[in-house]
């Protein structure tokens, strides 16, 4: 079969590999849908050189259908639609054993620790499976990862109804976190430089400040009657968010930490001794939050649908990459299947 692979040395590349069958306590999934996210650039950009082993199969966002059980495999029957949260814990680690298995201090990322979803048939621990809701497509339920993201990074936040909700940053997370916080009755402000997604945003019924012409601790405080935002989500991973994000913060308000930084940020710690701001982190996702994702997602309550950008097959990943790279997509979608009975392109 063919996967997308990244080969080492900023490339990313088609090769064969041949499938196996699932070992005792796996399942093999034939694989229809992967999305693409930041963590996929941050592997492809050699971020993670020192973490991966070369080829690595990436991609851990999808969606698929049980092809085969391996041994001792119960519960499941080939044909049912799931997706995979993709984590590994040990169980033993002192993470696991305080209840954030999560989080494992020896945690196992499938697609960046082990083989990933960009391949035809993927063999997964069962325990890692989640079922799709039988009135969900597959195209959507490949979304079901990141949705899972944006509900912990609310439920990390402790969003409640009547919240005021700033989000800094439109692309797809950020879309995510507005949506879910919204379906909590949250009030929501999406900051996003960028005009086509802030259109995009604006058109799920968010409010837009443009952070170019608009003074954003300004306008948060005229739309807060001047208490200040209830929680705001730094979801852009730029150190200019980081520093905005203490002054937009009501007393003893929240700041949750998504993005990725790279590099250490300078925080206002001032503002957060002075108005007795708690600033927490949120990573990945429960089991809890996957289930509550595929839920929101049937229900047509989170607007998926309106984040893909376009579907490619896997002879387009370099393509599809680049593009996410450029700001010129929120999400593309590869269909894994599509292209399988023909050559690796050259």
């Amino acid at each position: 079969m063919h996967t997308a692979a990244y080969l080492g040395n900023r490339t990313v590349g088609l090769i064969d590999f041949e499938s196996t069958d699932p070992s005792a306590g796996e399942v093999r999934v034939r694989v229809a849908y992967v999305g693409l996210c930041g963590t996929d650039l941050h592997v492809a950009h050699g971020d993670m050189d020192r973490r991966v082993r070369t080829p690595l199969v990436f991609g851990h966002e999808m969606s698929g259908t049980v092809e085969s059980l391996g041994e001792g495999v119960l519960g499941w029957a080939p044909g049912d639609k799931v997706t995979v949260m993709p984590l590994v814990w040990d169980g033993s680690c002192p993470a696991c054993l305080a209840g954030n298995s999560h989080i494992c201090q020896h945690l196992t990322f499938l697609g960046i620790d082990s083989p990933g979803a960009l391949q035809e048939l993927w063999n997964v621990p069962a325990s890692t499976l989640v079922p799709v809701p039988a009135v969900t497509e597959l195209r959507e339920a490949a979304l079901i990862e990141p949705v899972a993201v944006a509900v912990h990074d609310v439920r990390r936040g402790r969003v409640a109804a009547g919240d005021r909700v700033v989000v800094l940053g439109g692309g797809p997370i950020g879309t995510l976190i507005a949506s879910v916080a919204a379906t909590f009755g949250a009030v929501v402000a999406v900051v996003e430089p960028d005009a086509h997604r802030r259109g995009l945003v604006q058109s799920l019924g968010f409010s837009t400040p443009d952070p170019d012409t608009t003074d954003i601790a300004a306008w948060v405080e005229e739309w807060t009657a001047g208490a200040g935002a209830d929680v705001v989500f730094e979801v852009s991973g730029a150190a200019a968010a980081v520093a905005t994000s203490t002054a937009l913060a009501k007393v003893r308000g929240t700041i949750v930490v998504v993005a990725i930084h790279s590099a250490p940020r300078a925080v206002d710690l001032q503002r957060v001794f002075w108005r007795e701001l708690t600033v927490i982190g949120a990573r990945v996702y429960e089991r809890a939050d996957f289930e509550a994702a595929a839920e929101v997602i049937s229900t047509g309550a989170v607007p998926t649908a309106s984040l893909i950008t376009r579907v490619v097959p896997l002879s387009e990943i370099q393509t599809a990459l680049d593009d996410l790279e450029g700001g010129r997509a929120m999400k593309i979608l590869v269909d894994v299947q599509a292209g399988q009975t023909q050559g690796v392109p050259a």
